[in-house]
């Protein structure tokens, strides 16, 4: 069975003219991304060797780094480079064990809520079945 096309990630960085000039006023916190998180269909926490980590039955599609500064969570493969060539100040390349999963690594410093809230959504829309995916967008009013 064919399954339909994913849509191409939402957020797909542009270079700016200096990193500083688009750091967020405001600091997304962990427990923004965790209330988030929290609330999209099939999602659930688990404490993995200290770290939280949500998954969507056995896929873990977004990770807190334990320090509270960074998120790991999925990513298109082939966007992975050009989003960390783009913007170095916001992304980073998951170490080199991890770079055989769709993963990047998002400092939570450089972005502000509205983007955080891309990147999860984007990041959870690739490990549920489309058809939930497709309906929670209906629901937010994104189709």
């Amino acid at each position: 069975m064919n399954r339909p096309q994913r849509p191409s990630a939402k957020h797909i960085p542009k270079a700016r003219n200096h990193p500083l000039s688009s750091l967020p006023v405001t600091v997304v916190t962990p427990d923004e991304i965790r209330a988030l998180a929290q609330s999209l269909p099939r999602s659930y926490e688990a404490l993995v060797h200290g770290h939280i980590k949500f998954r969507v039955g056995q896929i873990v599609w977004l990770a807190l780094s334990k320090d509270g500064e960074r998120m790991g969570c999925g990513f298109p493969r082939e966007m992975r480079q050009a989003a960390v060539e783009a913007e170095p100040h916001k992304f980073e390349l998951p170490r080199e064990t991890d770079m055989r999963f769709n993963w990047i690594h998002v400092r939570l410093d450089a972005i502000d809520a509205d983007e955080m809230r891309d990147i999860v959504e984007e990041a959870w829309s690739r490990a549920v079945p489309l058809y939930v995916a497709q309906e929670y967008g209906r629901t937010r009013g994104y189709l």
